[in-house]
Formats: structure tokens, C-alpha cells, sequence
């Protein structure tokens, strides 16, 4: 609820906010598979781990919508602006993804932490790549991107 909130006041606004929260809902495929992969349970650490997870995703999601927002702000077509958002910020995105896994790794010999390190590996691995994809779609549609037409000879 409160992180809700914080969203919609950090972007005054609504559709901004529903593509960034509606990524969260994608790290389910990730987490279902890693528990099932693993044989862990989806039990209070798992839950720790997916609440870590969503905050993860939702900064993930905010860095590409900000930054869609700041091209827009600079006079770039909706559409122009979410290709180039999209392709600047996938790295920053990927490596921040990639050290939190790899920071996650020596939790899985742990007994008491794995279900938190394999939800929140198996979570961020399959949420990052499709944010990348479904963030930059829902942007799109939910502020009618249009291709620009090709510049006649």
C-alpha cells in the first residue's frame, strides 16, 4: 500500500506507476521455477526474499520509466524516447541484476537462507530481462507511442 503510494507521488501521476508495478507480477515465473528447481519451499524466508525481490523490480522499473520520462521531457517522440530509454539503460539495469545474483550465490549453502537466495536469483534473473521487454510495450501502450513515418525523398 504505502510503497504504492510513494510511486504515484514520486511521478504525480498514474499510468507511470501501473507499468512500473506491473512488472512485479513477472518475477513469479522466476520464483516458482527456482523454488520448484531447488525443492525449497515457499515459506517465510521465500516471502522475505520476494518482498526484497519487488523492491529490486520496482527500482529497476522506475530507472527505465524516469528515464523514458526525461527523453520525453527533452522533446523526443514518445516512441523514439522508449527506444533509446530502453537500449541506454539496459546495462545499468543488467549489472546491478547480475551482482545482486551473484551476491545471492554463497546463500545457497545455507540452510536457513536458500528459499530467500533462490527466490530472490530465480526472481530478479527471469523479471530483469522481462521488464526490459514488457516495461518499454506498456509504456507504449499506455501513452500511444507511434512510430514515427519514415521522412518521404
Amino acid at each position: 500500500g504505502i510503497m504504492v503510494l510513494i510511486v504515484i507521488a514520486l511521478f504525480n501521476a498514474i499510468r507511470q506507476p501501473l507499468v512500473i508495478w506491473l512488472t512485479v507480477p513477472l518475477a513469479i515465473i522466476g520464483v516458482t521455477a527456482g523454488l520448484l528447481l531447488t525443492n525449497q519451499p515457499f515459506g517465510f524466508m521465500a516471502l522475505l526474499g520476494f518482498l526484497s525481490l519487488s523492491g529490486m523490480l520496482i527500482k529497476n522499473a522506475i530507472v527505465l520509466v524516469d528515464e523514458i520520462d526525461l527523453q520525453r521531457g527533452e522533446g523526443k517522440s514518445t516512441y523514439d524516447a522508449i527506444l533509446d530509454s530502453g537500449s541506454s539503460r539496459l546495462r545499468p539495469v543488467s549489472m546491478a541484476a547480475a551482482t545482486t545474483i551473484l551476491g545471492m550465490i554463497p546463500l545457497f549453502t545455507d540452510a536457513f537462507y536458500i528459499a530467500m537466495a533462490v527466490t530472490i536469483v530465480g526472481g530478479l534473473a527471469v523479471a530483469t530481462v522481462l521488464t526490459m521487454v514488457v516495461v518499454p510495450v506498456l509504456y507504449a501502450i499506455l501513452f500511444k507511442a507511434k512510430k514515427d513515418a519514415p521522412a518521404s525523398a
